[in-house]
């Protein structure tokens, strides 16, 4: 073999390594894992096992709002099972969006040609700026008329009407006031937003929802528990720095709900979760504004 050949093979053999290393290290400092639902649902399962305990009057024709929606697929399945008349995911990761619409998309056309398998549609995602400069994703009239012709179906133009995500910072963002919600999710998120901004962060989110929720409104929270906290602490140098200096526990989290942030009542709705995978066993509590 030439000297050129093998420099070239050992050029690849670099390069090879470089991409498996890269790959290797590859964390997710938010929670905003890629494949989130693949490690929390079964394969067996229809649909997350968190809906099965969340009641329809919570949801039916009200304003909603999914914190850390990662890639769209319980903000989808609570729309379509509980009526939404709108639903907003958010989540800090473009890329998730992207694949929440991504997942909008093909449920839409799973459901119009009776979940048989057709050629999608081309879409254009359309990315731009809102009051608050967060960046939002959202699909063009041009788009939605050419997929309504393509599929004429009331349930495919309401889905997309109701159904809407962006990319955006919760803790950081600035809430422009006047617009509020019937009910707020912030499911498994709590963790990630300690870890990265600490108690302070954790308590302006706590705020945010209060304030963005309407009086009688509803907030399902599913914290955490410290021991997640402690796997996860080193995923970057700063949730490795805020985990030391945590002092609230998940343990206190109703205890500050409704004693500093204000909600009138909660309720623990986990007896009735089943079928979650193992590590994801969480409480989920209600709380009224």
């Amino acid at each position: 073999m030439s000297k050129w050949r093998e420099g070239r093979d050992s050029m690849g053999d670099d390069e090879s390594q470089k991409q498996k290393n890269k790959k290797r290290k590859q964390v997710f400092p938010y929670g905003n894992y890629k494949s989130y639902y693949g490690y929390r649902i079964g394969q067996d399962l229809d649909e997350d096992p968190r809906l099965k305990v969340l009641r329809k009057e919570w949801f039916e024709d009200k304003e909603c709002l999914d914190i850390g929606c990662n890639n769209g697929i319980i903000t989808i399945q609570i729309a379509q099972k509980f009526g939404c008349r709108s639903i907003l995911g958010i989540d800090i990761d473009s890329d998730r969006v992207k694949d929440a619409y991504w997942n909008l998309k093909k449920n839409v056309r799973l459901k119009t040609t009776g979940n048989k398998p057709v050629k999608a549609p081309k879409l254009q995602d359309k990315e731009q700026a809102d009051d608050s400069g967060n960046s939002v994703t959202t699909l063009s009239n041009v788009d939605t008329k050419e997929i309504s012709q393509e599929h004429p179906s009331s349930e495919l133009v309401d889905l997309f009407k109701v159904v809407s995500f962006k990319q955006e910072n919760f803790v950081q963002s600035w809430h422009p006031p006047g617009k509020q919600f019937d009910t707020i999710l912030c499911l498994s998120v709590t963790k990630w937003i300690h870890l990265n901004w600490g108690d302070d962060g954790l308590i302006t989110l706590f705020a945010e929802i209060w304030k963005l929720l309407r009086p009688g409104g509803i907030f399902v929270l599913e914290p955490q528990p410290w021991k997640s906290y402690e796997s996860n602490r080193n995923v970057s140098e700063t949730t490795a720095a805020n985990y030391h200096n945590i002092l609230i526990r998940p343990a206190e989290f109703q205890e500050i709900l409704l004693d500093k942030i204000g909600f009138r009542t909660v309720e623990d709705i986990t007896s009735g979760l089943t079928g979650s995978k193992t590590g994801f066993n969480r409480p989920i509590l209600v709380f009224r504004k």
